[in-house]
């Protein structure tokens, strides 16, 4: 293992100093690309390894950082299990990345250098997130990955947006900080910061101490997963970003809050009362509805892809509240299987939304707009991208035989035991759940027929989706490697579960021997509660299409192709503006749910000159009321502005002014000290 991780660190350094060397060029872009791809790939195999031997990876090297216990590190089978989600983004992300990387070799050459640095950077502070062993080293490699990560969004500097997001995104990680910061601090309770330390003192904490310590550590990290209404930063940066960089951030990174939430919440505080989880519970099921939701308004493919990770996380969030409330209640059986559940849709929403990204980054690479409804017949020019972005948005649908559907249907069977709680409240608010992840889920089909038909269907509407041309190899092979991954998952979940069920055994008296599932190619609940065999699902669609195949054969169905004009409601020829566009395809949504959207509408006409009964031209405006920015941000940003001002007056230019201050300030802190 320390082989391994030596690997991991080298690879990573390799590939920064490459790029901080001479990164342009496809030589150079490629020695980026392979020397992250060997740190991802051996992070994968120290998880891997970890997992298989049970055996924890530990490593301290106190003299590198001489304050609060200096660097430890120790991989356990949660922290093996999130790096091997980290080595299934980064590989495909970097080989993507070799060839997505190529448009920037065009502008400044600083752009592309820092891309280079700062991608190696970002994946090894990450994995390295997931090794930490005490507050220190783990608040630091946390603050690595933030900064990191804002570089990369910021690597598209000369766009306005860009800028804004960045903002955004640098203000919301650090107010998580903060609350991190908080949270570590008095779960020291002055003591030493070693997590082995924090797990023996927390079950002496008062419990209003443990839950306040858990509300802090759950707002700092859902702030990183994109909770709402924490999620402000998401749909900002995450379309601002390169698109390989979009995959990381919303395939991989917000999943760092998940890790952050079980390592705290169910390993150093050891679960709490019901209400923890049933806070958990509400906020993930609020977050994946209102996810979908504002994600079916987009036009813009990548925000509404980013939309949609708000949706995601809070599936996974819905099986890591119902994990606490079982673990609250005893049901240790039943929250084994919501904690698998949550982090098998950890696993998959990492292979499909980095394909979804992906897919989207190739259509931008060649459109150069992100703006679906200049898009439009892109299948016929991007043919294997259009099948990666259709497995992709079938998968997110949780359609079998793909790995969404595996993953919700076990997050759906372990809800459903909570329904007969005794108690009315929680068997009220599980139910309610079952409720809005089922509408969660139906959404997600219309959000991402959505995106697939307008984006790839029809005819052209711009000039540059008529003439565009499929991604570069290393693109598609970044983007088939998922591909691969969203079967494989789909299709053999019985060799996954050991795995997951790893991951969290012994955790908060979980048991070490999970839910038995059956290895006939089949999964099945405790007690027989439920069964499913995707694998056998899929050999029958199998056998089904063969058949009909036979039977066209047998029956000599003429298989030539015929072309004929589409009918046109009368026309003689079709035109791109007779199309559904991205806005009237979500209109019927828009007018269901208008009491959430609230839209305002514009509608200018312009008639001829000579007579009003001729229409020049008509112009419709719609937008929907942001209300968490209305609300809850734009009232915060405007106090700070204006306190900003006041404390801009101080600012006087006069070394007088400056020295009044600094005697003023001495004298309070001597008579503060003098009081003392």
């Amino acid at each position: 293992m320390p082989t391994l991780f030596l690997l991991m660190i080298l690879g990573y350094g390799f590939g920064a100093l490459v790029a901080l060397i001479s990164g342009r060029g496809a030589i150079g872009r490629g020695l980026v690309a392979i020397g992250a791809g060997i740190g991802a790939a051996a992070g994968m195999a120290l998880g891997a390894t970890v997992m298989i031997t049970n055996s924890p990876f530990v490593l301290s090297i106190p003299e590198l950082l001489p304050i609060a216990g200096g660097l430890a590190l120790r991989l356990d089978g949660l922290g093996a299990f999130f790096l091997i989600v980290i080595g299934l983004g980064a590989i495909p992300a970097v080989i993507y990345g070799a060839g997505y990387s190529a448009a920037y070799e065009k502008e400044d050459s600083t752009s592309l250098r820092l891309l280079g640095i700062m991608l190696n950077l970002f994946l090894l502070t990450m994995s390295l997130v997931t090794m930490a062993d005490n507050v220190l080293t783990f608040l630091l490699m946390w603050e690595g990955m933030s900064l990191t990560s804002y570089f990369l969004v910021m690597t598209e500097s000369w766009e306005d947006n860009t800028v804004a997001a960045g903002n955004w995104y640098v203000a919301m990680t650090h107010a998580g900080l903060v609350l991190l910061f908080v949270a570590f601090m008095l779960l020291m309770s002055g003591g030493s910061g070693s997590f082995s330390d924090m797990r023996a003192g927390a079950a002496l904490l008062e419990p209003n101490l443990r839950s306040l310590i858990f509300m802090l550590a759950f707002l700092g990290f859902g702030s990183k997963a994109g909770l709402v209404p924490m999620h402000i930063w998401l749909p900002r940066a995450h379309p601002a970003a390169p698109s390989h960089v979009s995959a990381l951030m919303s395939g991989v990174m917000i999943k760092m809050g998940v890790y952050g939430v079980l390592r705290v919440g169910l390993d150093l505080l050891g679960g709490g009362p019901t209400w923890w989880g049933a806070l958990v519970l509400l906020a993930g099921a609020v977050s994946a509805v209102l996810g979908i939701l504002y994600a079916l308004m987009e036009n813009d493919l990548k925000r509404l892809l980013a939309y949609s990770s708000i949706e995601n996380i809070g599936i996974v969030f819905i099986g890591v509240g119902a994990g606490f409330m079982f673990g609250a209640r005893g049901m240790e059986t039943i929250a084994a299987l919501a904690f698998i559940a949550a982090l098998y849709h950890v696993l998959n929403h990492t292979a499909i939304k980095s394909l979804l990204f992906m897919g989207a980054g190739a259509v931008l690479h060649t459109t150069h707009t992100r703006d679906m409804n200049r898009m439009g017949g892109l299948i016929k020019r991007l043919p294997r991208t259009a099948l990666f972005f259709l497995v992709g948005a079938i998968a997110i649908s949780g359609i079998p035989p793909f790995n969404g559907f595996v993953s919700e249907w076990l997050l759906l069977q372990s809800l459903l035991p909570g329904v007969g709680f005794p108690q009315p409240v929680p068997a009220a608010l599980m139910m309610l759940t079952v409720g809005m992840l089922a509408l969660t889920s139906g959404l997600a089909v219309a959000g991402f027929v959505k995106a697939f038909g307008i984006t790839f269907l029809a005819i052209p509407r711009s000039h540059e989706a008529e003439h565009a041309n499929e991604a570069p190899l290393s693109m598609q092979t970044g983007m088939a490697l998922l591909v691969i991954a969203c079967v494989v998952l789909g299709l053999a979940p019985f060799a996954v579960m050991p795995m997951l069920g790893q991951a969290i055994a012994g955790l908060d008296d979980l048991p070490a021997i999970m839910p038995k599932f059956s290895l006939a190619l089949s999964l099945q609940m405790p007690e027989g509660f439920a069964q499913i065999s995707p694998t056998l699902a899929a050999l029958g669609l199998l056998v089904v299409i063969g058949v009909v195949l036979l039977l066209m054969r047998i029956l000599r169905v003429n298989r030539q192709r015929r072309v004929s004009a589409s009918w046109g409601c009368g026309r003689i020829g079709q035109t791109p503006r007779m199309e559904y566009t991205a806005t009237a395809f979500a209109e019927p949504l828009r007018r269901v749910f208008a009491e959430l959207y609230r839209p305002t509408k514009e509608l200018t006409i312009d008639f001829h000159p000579e007579s009003k009964y001729f229409v020049q031209s008509i112009e419709y405006k719609s937008e929907i009321t942001p209300w968490f920015e209305k609300a809850l941000y734009e009232p915060f940003v405007t106090l700070l502005r204006f306190v900003a001002r006041q404390v801009r007056r101080l600012q006087s230019g006069s070394v007088h002014l400056y020295l009044v201050y600094v005697t003023v300030a001495l004298v309070i802190l001597l008579l503060a000290t003098r009081l003392m």
